[in-house]
């Protein structure tokens, strides 16, 4: 039945620690429960302390008194006896005892007398003790024995006890000890008395009570003001944190509610001015970002027309150029290679334009990528030979069949096809295909000057060039891999790039197997099984950049959000 409660704890304390870290209110207010429980500690651990000394004090003093009257009275009381031996000392000393006893009004303090010899030997211990013989085995016990010690060397000594004397329950008691001047005597009998402290200890506890109550009361009066100023502080901010999470979901209208003239107050019209100085500009650029998006449309439209008949033109000279000089032969071809590029820039351009205003619309069917990724490397295998690069394809014997759009794909990988054959100086370029139960993955890797630090979250922004100065083979137009990143994202899919300067670079699409699936992981790797650790940072470089709608933190985000003034190129 115990393992009940406490199969909860975990549970009880994974909320106490979140609400630990999120919550303002909750950290101030166990601060302040602590702090002052510890305070209202001290400071009870301190007036208990004085009280109980100021009381047992005042014991000591008035029962020193007692003791001091008891002992003269008890010397004039044994005058008449001229020898430790005299009969009259058997007789004087109960009756003494009686008397003594009989003095305090209280009725509860203990009289014991006691000699240091056998003088008294003769006697009942009932008689040498008041009102009960108890008190006598009390005092002749070894827990007084210090005390007995003192009291023969002739001094007046005290110690507290807890004892049962009288056989009313185990009590704490004052014991005071002083010996008995007599001629006769010789000075050999000690007066004992035993004070019950039942009226300290009740005060004492009447006092911790008190104390226990108060501070518990003020604790928690404390832990209520302070959630209840803290609620007054953490609930302006809490407004402001959730109005702030509603403008960036996008709705730019949403403000703060101003009262009063305090700081919260000017806080929160703070916050209003800052979310309209927002709402202004977010408004202005999405309106010069619609502008830009049109103009690319409109301009790659109207070009077109012209373009057509350029290129009707430039195809007739192209067709008749062997019937020209060199030289215009020659500039036939150039004219010829410039309208394909030029072509081929618009073509790009209106896919831009289409994926900016959401245009883009997915066709997926049930393909066998093993076909794709081959007329992807075939298509580029010149492209590769001109450049002295061998595309190499590795795939699986059996098909892999996933639902995509198989004209963005393969428009996908021959971008990266290209893009690895223009950085790969002249090094073989490798294609991978793999798949697993819930995803495919495509890898193309090159071993050319790879990328620096950093670069692998630039290298799918929008005209973007590693090198500026490097020579064009490919005579790309600097939106590939812009293009290959929202083809992916519009797949649900991951484009990533992992790149180390001098072992050249890798991208992997990574695809759901089922369109609309989440993915979670990939069946190849993002880094290559030949990558080297870098020495400045003491393992391989591992960068990415992914295209997702459901990104990993572990990864970084690239997307073409804006034209970069950038020279064109990877």
């Amino acid at each position: 039945m115990s393992s009940g409660p406490l199969r909860h704890l975990p549970r009880a304390w994974a909320r106490g620690r979140r609400s630990w870290r999120r919550s303002l209110q909750a950290r101030i207010v166990s601060i302040t429960l602590v702090l002052s429980a510890l305070v209202v500690v001290v400071f009870g651990f301190v007036v208990a302390s004085r009280i109980t000394d100021g009381l047992l004090e005042a014991k000591v003093r008035s029962a020193n008194k007692t003791v001091g009257q008891g002992a003269t009275y008890a010397a004039s009381q044994l005058r008449g006896v001229t020898q430790p031996g005299d009969p009259a000392l058997l007789a004087t000393v109960p009756a003494m005892v009686v008397a003594l006893g009989n003095a305090e009004q209280s009725g509860q303090v203990q009289v014991v007398m006691r000699a240091s010899d056998a003088s008294l030997a003769s006697l009942p211990t009932q008689l040498l003790a008041w009102p009960k013989a108890g008190a006598y085995e009390v005092v002749s016990s070894g827990r007084l024995a210090a005390l007995r010690k003192e009291v023969s060397r002739g001094k007046v000594a005290r110690q507290y006890l807890t004892a049962n004397p009288d056989g009313r329950g185990e009590r704490r008691y004052l014991v005071f000890g002083t010996p008995v001047n007599s001629s006769g005597a010789g000075g050999q009998l000690e007066l004992y008395y035993l004070f019950p402290l039942d009226n300290e200890v009740a005060t004492v506890d009447l006092v911790r009570t008190t104390l226990i109550a108060t501070g518990v009361a003020l604790v928690g009066l404390l832990a209520m003001v302070a959630a209840l100023v803290t609620q007054l502080v953490v609930r302006p901010v809490r407004i402001a944190a959730r109005t702030a999470q509603r403008l960036s979901a996008g709705l730019l209208d949403q403000r703060m509610e101003v009262r009063g003239e305090d700081d919260l107050a000017r806080l929160a019209a703070s916050f209003n001015q800052m979310a309209a100085n927002l709402q202004r500009q977010i408004v202005r650029l999405e309106e010069m970002s619609r502008l830009q998006r049109r103009f690319t449309s409109d301009v790659s439209h109207e070009l077109r027309t012209p373009l057509t008949t350029v290129r009707m033109a430039a195809d007739l000279i192209f067709a008749s150029r062997e019937d020209f000089d060199p030289a215009v032969a020659r500039s036939a071809e150039l004219l010829q290679a410039e309208l394909d590029r030029f072509e081929g820039l618009l073509t790009d351009l209106l896919e831009i334009s289409r994926f900016d205003a959401g245009f883009a619309l997915l066709d997926a069917e049930a393909t066998d990528l093993v076909p794709v990724v081959l007329r992807a490397a075939d298509g580029l295998a010149s492209v590769g030979e001109r450049a002295g690069c061998a595309v190499e394809v590795d795939v699986p014997d059996a098909p892999v069949i996933a639902e995509i759009d198989p004209r963005r794909i393969e428009r996908v990988l021959r971008n990266l096809i290209g893009n690895a054959i223009e950085h790969s100086e002249g090094k073989p370029v490798c294609v991978t295909l793999a798949a697993d139960d819930s995803a495919v993955a495509v890898t193309v890797r090159d071993r050319g000057v790879g990328l620096r630090p950093g670069e692998e979250k630039l290298v799918f922004n929008r005209f973007w060039r590693a090198d500026p100065s490097r020579a064009r083979q490919t005579g790309g137009s600097g939106l590939g891999l812009s293009i290959s990143l929202e083809d992916a994202r519009l797949h649900g899919g991951w484009l990533e790039s992992w790149g180390a300067p001098g072992q050249g670079a890798q991208f992997r699409l990574t695809l759901p197997v089922r369109a609309g699936d989440r993915l979670v992981s990939a069946p190849l790797p993002l880094i290559p099984d030949d990558a080297l650790p870098l020495p400045s940072l003491g393992g391989a470089q591992v960068t990415g950049a992914r295209a997702t709608s459901g990104t990993p933190a572990a990864m970084v985000t690239a997307g073409p959000d804006a034209f970069a003034d950038e020279e064109p190129g990877r």
